[in-house]
C-alpha cells in the first residue's frame, strides 16, 4: 500500500470515529465546541504520529511478552509531553479538556494503530499512517464539535451567529453528542450508498 493511501484512509475509508467507531469517550466528551474538538484531535494526532514513529523504530527491541506494556509506556511519554505543553501554553483549552488529555494513553485508536500498523511496518509509513489517522480523528471531532456548537449555542469556533438564548441546550449536553453523532454517521452512510 502506498503512503498516500495510508494517509487518506484515516479520513475516508477507515475514519476512526465515523467508520470504525473508535475513541468514543473523547469524541463524545470533548466535542461541546469546535475548538475543543480541534484541540483534542490535534493532541491525539501528535501522540499517534510520534508513538507510531518510535514504536516502529524500536519494534525489534521490545520482547513479545512485554510488547503491549512497552507500547503503553511510549504512548504515555508523548501524552505527558502534550499534557505539559498544553498546560503551559494553552491553559484555557487544557482546563476545558481536563481529564481527557491523560486518557489519550488508553485511547484505542492510538494503541490499535501501534499494534496493527507501527509494529509491522517501517518508520516512514508508520509516521504517515499516524498522521493520517490522527488528522482523520481531528476532522471527525471538529465536525461533531461544530454541529453541536452551532445547534447548541448558535456559534462556530466561539463566533456567535444567532442570539444568546436561541440554541438547543440538549446539543451541548451529553445526549446531544449521541444524537449529533448518530445523524452524522447516518448521513455519511447514506452518501456512501449513493
Amino acid at each position: 500500500m502506498n503512503n498516500f493511501t495510508n494517509f487518506t484512509k484515516g479520513f475516508i475509508k477507515e475514519n476512526p470515529v465515523f467508520v470504525l467507531l473508535l475513541g468514543m469517550c473523547p469524541t463524545l466528551g470533548t466535542t461541546t465546541s469546535a475548538i475543543n474538538g480541534l484541540g483534542m484531535g490535534l493532541a491525539t494526532a501528535f501522540v499517534l504520529m510520534m508513538s507510531n514513529i518510535v514504536i516502529s523504530a524500536v519494534k525489534n527491541l521490545i520482547p513479545d511478552k512485554v510488547r503491549i506494556p512497552g507500547f503503553i509506556v511510549i504512548i504515555a511519554s508523548f501524552v505527558t509531553i502534550v499534557d505539559l505543553l498544553m498546560a503551559g501554553y494553552l491553559p484555557a483549552l487544557h482546563a476545558q479538556l481536563g481529564l481527557f488529555i491523560p486518557l489519550i494513553v488508553v485511547n484505542c485508536i492510538v494503541l490499535g494503530r501501534a499494534e496493527s500498523f507501527a509494529s509491522k511496518n517501517g518508520v516512514f509509513p508508520s509516521a504517515i499512517d499516524g498522521l493520517g489517522m490522527g488528522l482523520g480523528f481531528t476532522f471527525a471531532l471538529v465536525i461533531l464539535g461544530s454541529v453541536r456548537e452551532m445547534l447548541g449555542s448558535g456559534a462556530i469556533f466561539g463566533f456567535k451567529f444567532i442570539g444568546d438564548n436561541d440554541g438547543m441546550l440538549v446539543f451541548i449536553l451529553a445526549p446531544g453528542a449521541f444524537i449529533a453523532l448518530g445523524y452524522i454517521i447516518a448521513i455519511i452512510n447514506k452518501l456512501k450508498k449513493a
